[in-house]
């Protein structure tokens, strides 16, 4: 039985027949060329700064194992998509495997794979968390506190109140978010 795909709602049939077409390449790979690969890649998303140094291993890589560097490119962008969706989605790692399987890596392939993503999941995690905080960095924040004195309703006063501003510097832009009038009754 065929697992079923998890790997983004918004892939399309021709996505996903490219990665399995990717895969079937990768799993011609003899296991020590297989697992460099896999380290190089495991490397890349651990530290994304370092991507000149990455298509340095991959040209040296490529030389050494008479590999097409652009085939190559193809492949291993493939086989970084596959461990990015799978954190997006918090795959579990025995269906990650399935989903190795299915895209057509072997059973041997797919459960080294799988070991390298259980041990590093956390580490991922953790520089995806990272990556996220950055886009929206918090610079600054106003607020003030205060108590209703008085109003048109009875029922108002005596409310608490927070009203605050919230300054983020987002990739595209500088954003102020307003949050105002948290109010709450002592």
């Amino acid at each position: 039985m065929a697992a079923t795909i998890h790997y983004g709602s918004e892939r399309t049939e021709a996505n996903l027949a490219a990665i399995k077409s990717d895969m079937l390449t990768l799993d011609k790979f003899e296991n020590e060329q297989f697992s460099q690969l896999v380290q190089m890649m495991f490397a890349f998303l651990l530290d994304p700064n370092k991507s000149s140094h990455l298509f340095t291993q991959l040209e040296t890589f490529a030389e050494e194992n008479g590999a097409n560097f652009t085939a190559l490119k193809s492949v291993f962008k493939s086989l970084i998509t596959i461990p990015n969706d799978a954190l997006k989605r918090g795959v579990a790692p025995a269906t990650f495997q399935e989903e190795l399987i299915s895209f057509g890596l072997s059973q041997e392939k797919a459960e080294y794979f799988t070991e390298q993503w259980k041990k590093n999941m956390a580490s991922l995690s953790a520089t995806a968390l990272g990556q996220t905080l950055m886009v929206n960095q918090l610079v600054d924040m106003d607020w003030k506190f205060g108590v209703t004195l008085s109003s048109s309703e009875l029922s108002k006063v005596g409310n608490t109140f927070i009203q605050s501003s919230v300054f983020s510097n987002s990739i595209h832009s500088f954003t102020r978010w307003n949050v105002q009038n948290l109010a709450w009754k002592c």
